[in-house]
């Protein structure tokens, strides 16, 4: 009988610790990262507001225009892509320096991935080529971006549906990459061959 109910005992006290280890792990997990896509949902409701969908592109163009004129211009443009681009750099030496001595030279690490900065300086400097942006110009495209996203006017656009608008979004670039090859083509054709000089 007295073992029977140590086995018994034995038994109820390991199910309640295996119960509480599970609900500590639980407890501890850290949430799994949003995806991409729903980077904006800044209060976690995994649904993006409208507040939040321009908020987060106008932000970034606040904080870029430095003399508060209601426009970036290209020297503030190269200077956040600049920065930008050593945020980057340096983000990456961490991960590259996984124990955290340090002992990653600088020439080892930009060798690791040479073509990406040279992009990202490409992009910025092509950016800054098109001239000023106005902020009010980019919120204004921004609210028609949103309006396009949220199929279902609810004001609020959810993975599903930011997806399902990014798939058109690629679908409609592809159609206008393949009608401006086709009008070249076309003009190439219909245009004569230049005379043969004598």
């Amino acid at each position: 009988m007295i073992k029977k109910t140590l086995l018994v005992g034995g038994l109820a006290a390991l199910t309640i610790a295996a119960a509480a280890d599970t609900v500590l792990a639980q407890q501890t997990q850290t949430p799994a990262p949003a995806p991409r896509a729903m980077r904006a949902d800044t209060d976690g409701d995994s649904r993006i507001s409208q507040a939040e969908f321009v908020g987060q592109r106008v932000e970034r163009l606040t904080a870029a225009d430095v003399n508060r004129d209601g426009s970036v211009s290209p020297d503030e443009m190269r200077s956040v892509a600049q920065a930008r681009m050593a945020q980057r750099t340096d983000a990456r030496f961490q991960r590259v320096d996984a124990d955290r001595d340090g002992t990653i030279s600088r020439a080892e690490f930009e060798a690791l991935r040479p073509a990406r900065p040279a992009r990202m300086a490409d992009r910025g400097q092509r950016a800054a080529a098109r001239g000023p942006v106005s902020i009010a110009e980019v919120k204004a495209r921004t609210d028609r971006a949103f309006a396009r996203l949220d199929a279902d006017s609810d004001g609020f656009v959810t993975l599903s549906e930011r997806q399902s608008g990014m798939r058109a979004m690629r679908e409609q670039r592809r159609e206008r990459r393949t009608d401006r090859r086709a009008a070249r083509q076309a003009q190439m054709q219909a245009s004569p061959p230049a005379p043969a000089s004598e």
